[in-house]
């Protein structure tokens, strides 16, 4: 992925809250965040699971 610069993403984050936002808004955002790009990370290296092999694994119908 390509190599963000994290204060100028924050500012992004902070522009899209509502004024009266909370701590945990911005921390939900911030974590949800970092999740997307953790996941897309693995994604392109190739550290996924086929959604059959995790139903098969847990005994969930198609």
């Amino acid at each position: 992925m390509q190599t963000t610069n994290v204060k100028e993403e924050a500012y992004h984050l902070l522009e899209k809250l509502p004024e009266n936002a909370t701590w945990d808004d911005l921390m939900y955002k911030i974590y949800v965040r970092q999740a997307i790009e953790a996941g897309l990370e693995d994604s392109k290296a190739g550290r996924t699971i086929d959604v059959k092999d995790v139903r098969a694994k847990f005994g969930l119908s198609k």
